[in-house]
């Protein structure tokens, strides 16, 4: 196997973990990214190992609630109206799976991927510099009030069938868990057993680092092309020249889109522009990462300081950030925690990679050789190391349990 030079296109926790399994197998691995390991929706997130987020955006429901979502100015949920003809087709397919049987469909596959997402990480960095960013912890969703969390009551089932069961805490024991939080916040739902990053960016850094002492190699270079021309890949074309392979991962993210492209398939795939602000030496943090459901953001006690991420906007690659979505963010912040200050604030956006079917493509596309490690939406980081290990795995040919199908790389081609 070590005859065998895999490329890797993409430095995010995906293309690193892919790496890193490949190099671990005997695999010659060269990473390529036009950017630095780890900036891009891997350095963004909320930081969080969140093995029960099994459930897609589209629950049933979504379609009658969307325009009023869209409307209310108090949801996190934001439209660039200029994008809105182009998004439109991908929009439909998006909401057509918000029924009952799709999102059970989904579900299943998404469990796949992050369900065990902590020991995937364990086991990526074991015995490595990279580990002392993995951190056990719970991970508890923050309700107004028991009534808040019923109304939930479908997640939290598929959430329960795929094996999260919280446990419950409810009136003045939420503050004595959580003494960050305003004084009318009456419900917790905890999950134990879960993880987060205590610096994502650097976190990707210490991986292609750690790629580097098991004798592969990282190089800064954008991706222009891909040589099949014997039916299968030969070499990946760059703005720093060609490179030889016999076998490429596609792992760039929503970058990964126009490369699917100059492969001969459309991707339906969207750029959701997704925010976070981290407030500086914080008087106070939370003491597990917590999903705070009134403002359908996150917040993770990093060691940069507290990272609040949410709010979801549409509209394309712009990277002009826009005000209304961090408004809001910040406004939500204030009513939650309400004593909370910090010397500063940093703001930051960057775009998640969302399939019309909230499933990643992960497999090989046809025969060519390339492998698909991309589209992961809301779950990059969370299933980044499971995601490498399957394609390691598909690429060595080593057998394993896992069903494959819901990720198929060519599945759009069929219509689905």
């Amino acid at each position: 196997m070590s005859s065998q030079h895999t490329i890797v296109v993409g430095a995010g926790i995906v293309g690193a973990a892919s790496a890193i399994w490949l190099r671990r197998a005997g695999h010659d691995v060269t990473l390529i990214d036009k950017g630095e390991p780890g900036m891009g929706a891997s350095y963004g997130n909320g930081c969080i190992l969140a093995s029960c987020s099994v459930v897609p955006v589209t629950a049933p429901g979504l379609v009658k609630k969307g325009p009023k979502y869209l409307a209310d100015p108090n949801f996190p949920l934001f439209m660039r109206w200029g994008y809105f003809p182009k998004l439109l087709p991908w929009l439909v397919t998006y909401l057509s799976h918000a029924n009952d049987s799709d999102t059970r469909r989904i579900s299943k596959g998404l469990t796949t991927i992050v369900g065990d997402s902590l020991e995937q990480h364990q086991a990526l960095t074991a015995g490595t510099g990279a580990a002392k960013w993995v951190r056990e912890s719970e991970y508890n969703f923050v309700y107004k009030n028991r009534a808040a969390f019923e109304a939930d009551a479908y997640t939290w089932a598929l959430r329960r069938e795929a094996g999260f069961v919280p446990e419950l805490i409810e009136g003045r024991a939420v503050q004595e868990k959580e003494p960050i939080l305003a004084p009318d916040i009456n419900f917790m739902a905890v999950n134990k057993n879960h993880g987060f990053i205590l610096n994502p960016g650097n976190y990707v850094k210490d991986l292609v680092k750690l790629l580097g002492e098991m004798g592969g190699k990282f190089v800064r270079a954008e991706v222009k092309d891909f040589d099949l021309s014997g039916g299968r890949i030969s070499a990946v074309d760059t703005d720093q020249g060609r490179f030889s392979c016999d076998q490429a991962v596609l792992a760039a993210g929503v970058w990964s889109k126009p490369l699917m492209q100059k492969l001969g398939f459309k991707v339906p795939l969207e750029a959701e522009r997704g925010y976070h602000v981290t407030y500086k030496s914080p008087n106070l943090t939370p003491n597990n990462p917590m999903m705070l459901a009134s403002g359908k953001f996150v917040a993770t006690a990093t060691d940069q300081g507290l990272r609040c991420a949410g709010v979801v906007e549409f509209g394309g690659l712009s990277d002009i950030p826009s005000r209304p979505p961090l408004n809001l963010l910040r406004k939500k912040v204030r009513e939650i925690f309400p004593e909370m200050t910090a010397d500063s604030e940093e703001e930051w956006l960057g775009f998640r990679p969302a399939p019309s079917d909230s499933l990643p493509l992960i497999g090989e596309i046809g025969t060519t050789g390339v492998f698909a490690a991309f589209g992961h939406h809301h779950i990059g980081l969370t299933g980044g190391p499971k995601t490498g290990r399957m394609v390691a795995d598909l690429i060595t040919k080593t057998q394993t349990n896992n069903n494959m199908s819901p990720y198929e790389p060519k599945r759009f081609a069929k219509g689905g």
